[in-house]
């Protein structure tokens, strides 16, 4: 007993440097992407440095999940932790943005199948009555990476070489390769099944289309044009020929069932729209302290890092309090804490002091931190052993889609009600407009060569419209609390005790 507990502790801590070197591995890079750009050049590929990583990752999450249902946990974890190392490791040695790009894609696909296994794993080795506890470390690693990667990020570009942000990985990945290699042992059968080669194709086809549609519109396309057009047409198509496929499977990359539950149900729509506004904090919410109390760029992490800390507080909270209570009641306590705070930040201008603003962000993080233990267990509750890593892989999926889809929604409203009212407020700006990123006059070195007049009407405009896009977030949160009262009564003991009665029966 004593050597298995070990040997978890070990297992936990391979986990979490996997998590942690793959959560922070978008935020470490976008911090070096102007050095990087200064010197490959290629600036009008920078984008794929990122766009290549997710869409790789989203594509490959799902598709992971389901193997490691059929064929196990370890190995399909050391193949996306290997392919995450070589694809570092590549990345390092790129001598064009071409090659970065096609490097990152390798990284993204490693990337999709670290997070939904490692929980998966994590409700295999422990009972019920740990589980809470261990999800709710793993949802802090995940939220404290995003203060980590970009201090980090900073620190290595400016003191070493922009490559080291990618050679940093192969330390972590390494060990955690050895930690699960040494001390994870499966005990599970794994039911061998058909592989659903057409419906996994279908599915990456159509997530890519989408991705690519939102990656592009509005940047290098307008929303109208014929390709962004089409590749929506392509995603709604593709999607429909992937149900039909499902629905007929034998044994489907997605299992449809799964969405017949109620609490599995309401579990992926929570995740998607409270990923859609806290995507929307963590991008918006540096760019506004910046604008109106001033600094710099590479401090993003320092800036957030009120949030973050609500954020561990919230996971480890939530997952303590979902063992004594049901599912729905934690989430309505975390959905209550997530509007108060979504709706104070909406209250945001040019006269809210830098005290307050941290109290707004320490509450949303609380609030947002509460979903990641409890929205996991709650997808693979009553599930069998064979089912939870697509469970897991796809509130990840959905968590990561509503995030892309809120950034590039909300992004989009926010980015024209400051460009507009630049436009009427100072008609000069509008001169210069296609060539000057609006936020970027914001910076510091851009600040001191505008008049403090004109500077002071920017920055109300800048804080104004951050403000109204997260008064339009509040209709996602308003939605994800229509979901968690849509959770029923389910609670943990009903899993523990369904668990307790299959083991007497393989005992049997």
């Amino acid at each position: 007993m004593v050597n298995q507990k070990s040997n978890n502790n070990f297992v936990v801590a391979g986990l979490l440097l996997g998590i942690l070197m793959s959560a922070m591995d978008n935020t470490i890079v976008a911090t070096a992407l102007g050095t990087i750009v200064a010197e490959l050049g290629e600036l009008d590929k920078f984008i794929w440095v990122t766009s290549s990583y997710m869409i790789a990752s989203v594509a490959s999450m799902l598709i992971f999940g389901k193997l490691s249902d059929m064929y196990g946990r370890k190995k399909f974890y050391i193949t996306g932790l290997g392919l995450f190392i070589i694809g570092s490791v590549l990345c390092g040695m790129a001598d064009s943005m071409t090659q970065l790009s096609v490097y990152r894609a390798i990284q993204g696909i490693g990337g999709g199948a670290l997070m939904p296994i490692a929980f998966t794993i994590i409700f295999d080795i422990f009972p019920v009555e740990q589980r809470g506890k261990m999800t709710g470390l793993f949802g802090a690693v995940f939220g404290m990476s995003s203060v980590f990667g970009p201090l980090l990020g900073a620190y290595l570009t400016d003191y070493l070489d922009w490559r080291w942000i990618f050679y940093v990985n192969l330390p972590l990945g390494l060990l955690s390769l050895v930690f699960i290699l040494k001390y994870y042992f499966e005990s599970l059968e794994h039911r061998e099944q058909k592989i659903d080669y057409l419906g996994a194709g279908l599915l990456v086809a159509s997530i890519v289309s989408l991705m690519f549609a939102l990656e592009f519109g509005g940047k290098d396309y307008e929303w109208d044009s014929a390709l962004i057009l089409s590749l929506f047409a392509a995603f709604a198509v593709l999607f429909v020929l992937f149900i039909r496929v499902e629905r007929s499977a034998a044994d489907p990359i997605v299992s449809l069932n799964l969405f017949k539950s109620r609490l599995f149900l309401s579990s992926q729509g929570i995740a998607f729209f409270y990923g859609s506004v806290f995507i929307l904090a963590t991008m918006y919410i540096p760019i506004y302290i910046q604008g109106v109390f001033g600094g710099s760029a590479t401090n993003a992490g320092l800036i957030l890092m009120p949030m973050m800390i609500g954020v561990v507080v919230g996971s480890q909270t939530g997952g303590r309090t979902v063992i004594t209570s049901s599912y729905r009641n934690v989430m309505l306590v975390s959905g209550s804490i997530f509007l108060v705070g979504v709706y104070l930040l909406s209250t945001m201008s040019t006269d809210t002091s830098r005290l307050l603003v941290t109290l707004y962000m320490v509450l949303t993080g609380i609030g947002v931190g509460f979903s990641f233990p409890v929205l996991s267990m709650a997808s693979v509750h009553m599930l069998d052993p064979r089912q939870r890593g697509s469970a897991n892989s796809q509130n990840a999926f959905f968590r990561l889609i509503g995030m892309t889809l809120g950034i590039t929604i909300f992004g989009t409203i926010q980015n024209n009600l400051l460009t507009d009212k630049l436009k009427d407020a100072l008609p000069q700006f509008a001169k210069f407009q296609k060539n000057v990123d609006s936020r970027a006059l914001l910076q510091p070195e851009v600040r001191k060569q505008i008049p403090p007049e004109v500077l002071d009407k920017m920055t109300g405009i800048l804080a104004d419209s951050i403000a109204k896009i997260f008064q339009y977030s509040l209709i996602s949160v308003v939605i994800a609390l229509l979901f968690i009262i849509f959770m029923g009564n389910a609670r943990v003991k009903e899993s523990d005790n369904a668990e307790s009665g299959r083991r007497k029966a393989s005992e049997v």
